[in-house]
């Protein structure tokens, strides 16, 4: 089967101002693609489209937070009307948590559900149509977290396992449409996303996240989101650790937990 190829393709992405959102445009739009750019960062999503715009790429920013859902769907059917579809969509808008379960307010976990799984639901739900007719692609960034446990984080977990049941269900769903859904697990990367949890109380966290392994950078999850959509990879897990950690987990379940829970466990003792 030929790699798909995304010049002139209509490129969708949501938290797209910064971190692996922001290099997932600038990838693609270096393949020819037409990129639009959707955050909730009004000054930053427009600084990002207008950079991408100075380097000759069709591109425009998008106002919108995604636990609106119809602020989701009025955005992508502006789109749909300025470029006649939608044949990427990338599902990456998204926030995290670290705090104990019994330390952790209710509203933290609808916060989070609202951002990373309705986000994703809602803008999917907007594009599908256009997605199936153009026999698109849909890139979901999912983590670890949605296939393994993860101490201290019981709401981002719940989040991303939410995420990874749906769109496998909605991949055998619409198999036969030719929509191609692809799910990535970036590992640990350098983004301002973990200095942004929401602690037990809905505040940003002061507990510094614990890291296993070296940090990958955006750029490079990006060119590895760009490769597995061209082979059309039905998951991606990067980096060495997370590889092992995604196997580990897998294989022998009681081993990784006791291992993650080593590594993990101060983060809830600061």
């Amino acid at each position: 089967m030929p790699k798909l190829n995304f010049e002139d393709k209509v490129v969708v992405v949501t938290g797209a101002a910064s971190g692996i959102g922001a290099a997932v445009c600038d990838r693609f739009a270096r393949e020819g693609a037409s990129i639009m750019l959707l955050d909730r960062d009004e000054a930053g999503v427009k600084a990002a489209a207008d950079q991408l715009r100075a380097s000759g790429v069709d591109a425009e920013g998008f106002i919108c937070d995604v636990v609106r859902e119809e602020e989701c769907t009025a955005v992508i059917e502006q789109v749909i009307e300025r470029c006649g579809g939608i044949d990427v969509r990338v599902n990456n808008a998204g926030i995290t948590q670290r705090s104990a379960f019994v330390d952790t307010k209710t509203s933290v976990y609808r916060k989070v559900m609202e951002v990373n799984f309705f986000g994703s639901l809602y803008c999917t739900k907007a594009a599908i149509e256009s997605l199936i007719k153009r026999k698109g692609v849909i890139i979901v960034i999912e983590s670890l977290a949605g296939v393994s446990p993860l101490l201290g984080r019981t709401g981002y977990c719940a989040s991303k396992h939410a995420l990874h049941g749906f769109f496998t269900s909605l991949r055998s769903e619409i198999r036969d449409s030719g929509v191609h859904i692809m799910l990535v697990c970036p590992g640990f990367v350098e983004t301002n996303l973990q200095t942004r949890a929401l602690g037990g109380d809905g505040q940003v966290t002061a507990h510094p996240q614990s890291v296993v392994g070296k940090p990958t950078t955006a750029a490079k999850v990006a060119e590895d989101i760009f490769i597995g959509a061209q082979l059309r990879k039905p998951l991606l897990v990067l980096t060495p650790v997370g590889k092992l950690a995604y196997w580990v987990s897998r294989l022998s379940p009681i081993l990784y937990e006791r291992i993650m829970a080593r590594q993990v466990k101060a983060e809830l003792m600061r």
